[in-house]
């Protein structure tokens, strides 16, 4: 085994032993990826101050997140096709998230099931991400049993009405499960590990939608069924009658825009993610953290602003943090610590990503989070 002392090389793993549509699914934005770059380079153009002579004992990283302690500002963030990455996925994000107390959000487009998560983690609090799809039967339903499985928080993406074009999908046939193509055939040979993991489950479709939807009982029937799902027409009011349904936390997943934000406001959710999808939607969107200040100069006394997109170390946290994001999410760190190791690589890259957000926190001459802010940022550099 090697010595893994950051999350890239936890994405080296993870590219030798999960399947290439798989990875790549994980690892890719859309059309010409140059959001999905940006989301990361940008971060590394922000600065910051060192300082000196400060005494850095007693330090924490524990904050809240909607109301809820959190070990650090972060939740692993909903990402469609997780069981595809290891076997029971979900299951495990969720285990070790619990273990390190931070919140996991459930995709609409997971593997296992809310009640499978619900189960596997003794019912302790998660999140569920909602999709919303033109059969308002459906949402109503997924709504009740994410009330039922002790969901603490609602996430409510608005910036997937229509699919972006991401090439890599197309050319890799992606699918759950894998079409047995002779080539990818010939690639799950080579991922022993994976392939054995999946023997071992008998969790390969989509728990949330198969078995209940009227007339969706198979693959062949749950494609034709999404394809035609996602509703273009999503709007404002939609938001407010789902806020009403579901009657708890809201957080509204995908706002790039003030104006966007405003009504985010007005909605009366409870927090807002600036995100662009990771890159996987709009090619061309200003990265989540260029995005970042001026949503939170316009409305962050008004409702709680997080933010997603090209976290990869606490450093990135950490100036997410200070530019005004009351938590984070991670997508693919998440995704590239299951995929090289399981729960234990998920545990481990929350580990890394903790460990290097104390230390930066440190040496910017600060030992609570809840102090950071953007005086430990070099000035024009962000």
């Amino acid at each position: 085994m090697p010595v893994i002392t950051n999350i890239e090389d936890l994405r080296v793993l993870a590219q030798k032993r999960v399947p290439r549509m798989f990875y790549d699914y994980a690892d890719s934005g859309s059309w010409t990826e140059s959001t999905y770059r940006a989301n990361e380079s940008d971060f590394k153009a922000i600065k910051l101050r060192q300082r000196v002579a400060v005494n850095m004992e007693n330090r924490s990283t524990r904050t809240r997140m909607i109301g809820q302690d959190v070990a650090m500002p972060v939740a692993i963030a909903p990402t469609g096709l997780t069981g595809m990455q290891h076997a029971d996925g979900e299951i495990l994000g969720a285990r070790a998230a619990k273990k390190f107390g931070i919140p996991f959000t459930l995709s609409t487009m997971s593997i296992c099931s809310i009640e499978d998560v619900a189960a596997a983690t003794a019912r302790h609090p998660f999140w569920f991400q909602l999709y919303v799809m033109k059969d308002r039967a459906f949402i109503e339903n997924l709504i009740d049993r994410a009330k039922a499985a002790n969901c603490s928080a609602l996430v409510l993406t608005l910036d997937l009405q229509i699919l972006g074009q991401r090439h890599k999908d197309l050319k890799n046939g992606l699918s759950a499960p894998p079409k047995l193509t002779l080539p990818n055939i010939i690639n799950m040979m080579g991922k022993p590990r994976w392939g054995l993991g999946m023997l071992a489950t008998k969790r390969h479709g989509f728990g949330n939608i198969v078995g209940h939807v009227k007339g969706v009982d198979n693959m062949g029937s749950l494609s034709e069924w999404t394809a035609k799902q996602f509703d273009p027409g999503l709007n404002w009011g939609d938001v407010e009658w789902i806020k009403k349904r579901w009657g708890g936390k809201l957080i509204l997943k995908g706002i790039q825009d003030v104006e966007d934000a405003r009504l985010a406001v007005n909605s009366g959710a409870d927090a807002l993610i600036v995100s662009n999808h990771g890159g996987r939607q709009l090619d061309g969107a200003e990265s989540s953290i260029r995005a970042l200040p001026q949503i939170v100069d316009a409305v962050g006394s008004q409702i709680e602003v997080h933010m997603d997109g090209g976290i990869r170390s606490g450093q990135d946290v950490l100036k997410a943090r200070a530019l005004g994001a009351q938590g984070t999410y991670i997508g693919r760190a998440f995704l590239y610590g299951l995929g090289a190791m399981g729960e234990a690589g998920v545990s481990k890259a929350l580990e890394i990503i903790r460990n290097e957000l104390d230390l930066t926190m440190a040496f910017c001459g600060h030992t609570d989070i809840n102090t950071v802010n953007k005086s430990i940022l070099l000035p024009g550099s962000y």
